[in-house]
């Protein structure tokens, strides 16, 4: 039989990896690699243009030959996402411009916009080899290994897109913060333990 301050030692040092590992878990949901690829793929879901930016900026910075920005094929206050982030690239991209298309994209899943996304990167010439994501920071684990598995013949890098809005670092000083960690965790557990292996 052991002492009673052994298990209370043993309930301690359980506490505090659990503490530790919180405290370390929204820094492991980010995956930041920028490469020189082939092309680009800004990924849908942001409500900031934080991705766009990013995007725009690795382009101009010469790490990809062309992107492609996924926009959702929905109505918003009567004008469609595609058309509003080609109207923004004709704003903004300048020279750029020609080397960027809108793919639309139906799927509401980050597992479905991988299978949205195949026509759009087939049209591409020179046909591309290389991708690099850029997303959400809080979203890029996640997205890797969905793009990897879902689209295993392209070589896949990531790239972070800071929304201060958000997620930031450490998550737990704001409630949206908090939020969008636990999520994005549950998010992940689900793809990992479930939906990777259905087809």
């Amino acid at each position: 039989m052991r002492p009673r301050w052994y298990r209370w030692l043993l309930l301690l040092a359980g506490v505090v990896l659990v503490l530790l590992l919180g405290s370390r878990s929204g820094s492991y949901l980010i995956v930041n690699r920028p490469e020189k690829v082939d092309v680009l793929v800004v990924l849908a879901g942001d409500r900031h243009d934080a991705r766009y930016w990013r995007g725009l900026e690795l382009l101009r910075a010469g790490y990809g030959q062309q992107m492609i920005i996924d926009a959702q094929d929905e109505l918003i206050f009567g004008h469609s996402e595609p058309a509003l982030a080609v109207e923004l690239l004709r704003q903004t991209a300048g020279e750029l411009q020609p080397r960027i298309s809108v793919c639309p994209i139906q799927g509401l899943s980050t597992a479905a916009e991988a299978a949205d996304l195949v026509p759009c990167l087939a049209r591409l010439q020179p046909t591309p080899r290389t991708a690099m994501l850029v997303t959400g920071d809080f979203h890029t684990r996640r997205a890797l290994s969905i793009f990897r598995a879902r689209l295993p013949r392209y070589r896949w890098t990531a790239a972070a897109a800071q929304d201060n809005v958000l997620f930031g670092q450490p998550w737990w000083r704001r409630r949206e913060w908090a939020k969008t960690n636990l999520t994005e965790w549950a998010k992940m557990l689900w793809w990992e333990l479930i939906e990777r292996h259905e087809r």
